[in-house]
């Protein structure tokens, strides 16, 4: 049963730095990676890692957000290093994972939410 373990968010001021964790056991992840819903806006894409560790960065985290990956006998966990936050990036931060349970079948599987709060 694929188990997601999300720790990390917080209240930081304008400039400030957070680090998000999600570890994940049970399956075999393909793609992991983090989404974040703010107040009155649709859920958008933050990150993504694959397996050989290649990534990709929604526009407004290229510059600012790092995400990473790391495989442990238990399974995998990703960050994302948050840095240079500002008002704008408050919001409930999902992180997901792609699990692959046949070579045709491939669901993803989603964390609770941690909440980002940003105030200057």
């Amino acid at each position: 049963q694929v188990q997601l373990v999300e720790s990390g968010g917080g209240s930081v001021q304008v400039g400030e730095s957070l680090t998000l964790s999600c570890a994940a056991s049970g399956g075999i992840f393909t793609d992991m990676g983090w989404y974040r819903r703010a107040p009155g806006k649709q859920r958008e894409l933050v990150a993504t890692i694959n397996r050989r560790h290649s990534t990709n960065y929604a526009d407004f985290a290229k510059d600012r957000f790092t995400i990473s990956r790391s495989s442990h006998d238990a399974g995998d966990t990703i960050s994302l290093r948050l840095d240079n936050l500002k008002v704008e990036d408050t919001a409930t931060y999902d992180c997901f994972v792609s699990v692959m349970y046949d070579f045709d079948d491939e669901r993803a599987h989603w964390g609770k939410g941690v909440q980002v709060s940003v105030v200057s």
